[in-house]
């Protein structure tokens, strides 16, 4: 089994674009806090880096609401990618692939990013009283 959860704050800002094949894609580091310790006494705090990518709606998503500093809660799965640096050095990369992003800052909160959204893309309608069921 291949899953991993994670709650932590973006490093920056999330770099949202669209494939080739108009995949829409959204990438972003989370930094996650950990506890260990040094030494028999005394117990010290660092920080992992993840890095996360998401698709389709959920990169929209991300695209449109995250920014640096903001607090996510993030469910997927490690994938590891093998390439060839420009020096001819085979290399890996780990990465997250996002099944399920929270956004767990509360609406108004910054926690060091902007506190609006960066861009809304959305095709959503009006609503009206006579259009809901109940």
């Amino acid at each position: 089994m291949n899953k991993i959860f994670l709650i932590g704050n973006l490093t920056a800002d999330p770099d949202y674009s669209v494939s080739a094949s108009g995949v829409p894609v959204c990438r972003f580091t989370v930094a996650v806090n950990r506890r260990y310790n040094s030494n028999q006494s005394s117990e010290e705090r660092t920080a992992d880096f993840f890095r996360v990518v998401t698709f389709r709606k959920t990169a929209e998503n991300c695209g449109s609401f995250l920014a640096k500093g903001r607090k996510v809660g993030v469910t997927g799965s490690i994938q590891i990618n093998d390439y060839t640096d420009k020096e001819g050095n085979r290399r890996q990369s780990v990465d997250v692939t996002a099944d399920e992003v929270e956004f767990l800052t509360p609406k108004g909160e910054s926690d060091g990013g902007s506190a609006a959204p960066r861009k809304v893309s959305s095709t959503l309608e009006p609503v009206t009283d006579d259009s809901l069921p109940f």
